[in-house]
């Protein structure tokens, strides 16, 4: 089922009482009754039928509609009544989409029925969809609710990884060689890890305020596996902020090993006109188009000036050198 064709239905299921999942569509979610067993439906919001099921048929809360549908919406985790309404956001791995442009899932759940929306994509909601075809049962809305979280979270883990190896990387290539492109490879990390951050951090908080909600059918176990997917989620907070600190010493690294090149030209510069200045003074005053020049009438006149030259710079060599400079 597609969301263009579906009216913004991407996928629907209920699981019997047996345990065993089914695909279902509109007709048997409109008449679902917690009866019947377990609903999850998941919908892309910009449809119209989804909307209308949202704010309609589904009978959910107004204040849980808007941030089901809403444009742009922060993670968290507050219940409402004996609901529990879930913003968790993932990496984007659509094909030609860039990770830190991260895909958001919005979950409501109750004891009978979860219903989650996106826009974009989500590639977790893929696997999960691949497990229930496959006989997979994750039980009921607790543990539902734990796998997609779980699914997010899971997909996060690589993109990370390749963000830690592209930063080692680059530390090697800063100590290696001196080329333009590490900047513009440095700012990428550096700008990926910020934006990764930027939502992973709240994503942090809000499931550990969801330890705390008091939801009749979060019970012990779920809530268990959700401490152990919140202590994951702030490993790799941690793990940003480490990228983030490692990018700016490899930025001073960088900046350092600069400086030093233009200082050590500049110096060498410093040292040639040093040398050039009486020599260039000497030469500008036998330039002079004056009388009175001296060896102007001399053949050997020109040569003796070359001589004086040569010495004079091997005398200013050797007191630069006693001086230090050199």
């Amino acid at each position: 089922m597609g969301g263009a064709e579906d009216g913004g239905l991407v996928c629907a299921y209920l699981r019997a009482p047996d345990g065993r999942w089914r695909q279902v569509g509109w007709d048997e979610i409109r008449g679902f009754e917690p009866e019947k067993g377990f609903l999850w439906v998941h919908l892309d919001r910009t449809g119209p039928a989804a909307r209308d099921y949202v704010t309609g048929s589904g009978g959910i809360d107004p204040i849980v509609q808007e941030a089901l549908l809403t444009e742009e919406n922060r993670p968290r985790a507050v219940s409402v009544g004996d609901g529990l309404l879930l913003i968790q956001r993932g990496v984007n791995l659509n094909p030609g989409a860039d990770p830190e442009d991260m895909v958001s899932l919005r979950i409501w759940a109750e004891a009978h029925r979860v219903v989650t929306t996106r826009h974009r994509k989500v590639i977790a909601i893929n696997d999960l969809r691949e497990r229930l075809a496959a006989g997979h049962d994750p039980g009921g809305a607790a543990d539902l609710v734990v796998e997609l979280v779980l699914g997010l979270v899971e997909r996060m883990s690589g993109v990370i990884e390749a963000l830690d190896e592209e930063e080692d990387a680059l530390e090697a290539r800063v100590v290696e060689e001196q080329r333009r492109e590490i900047r513009t490879d440095l700012a990428h990390v550096r700008r990926q890890a910020i934006s990764l951050r930027r939502y992973l951090a709240p994503q942090r908080d809000a499931l550990s305020r969801l330890q705390t909600e008091n939801v009749p059918w979060l019970d012990a176990r779920p809530k268990a596996r959700l401490r152990e997917i919140t202590d994951r989620v702030i490993r790799y907070v941690e793990d940003l902020d480490a990228i983030r600190e490692r990018a700016a010493v490899i930025q001073d690294e960088l900046m350092n090993r600069l400086s030093d090149r233009m200082n050590r030209n500049m110096y060498l510069l410093t040292i040639v006109a040093t040398v050039m200045l009486p020599l260039g003074f000497i030469t500008g005053l036998l330039g002079v188009n004056v009388g009175g020049i001296p060896g102007t009438d001399t053949s050997w006149a020109f040569t003796v000036v070359c001589i004086a030259l040569a010495v004079l710079v091997v005398i200013e060599l050797w007191v630069l050198r006693r001086m230090r400079w050199l």
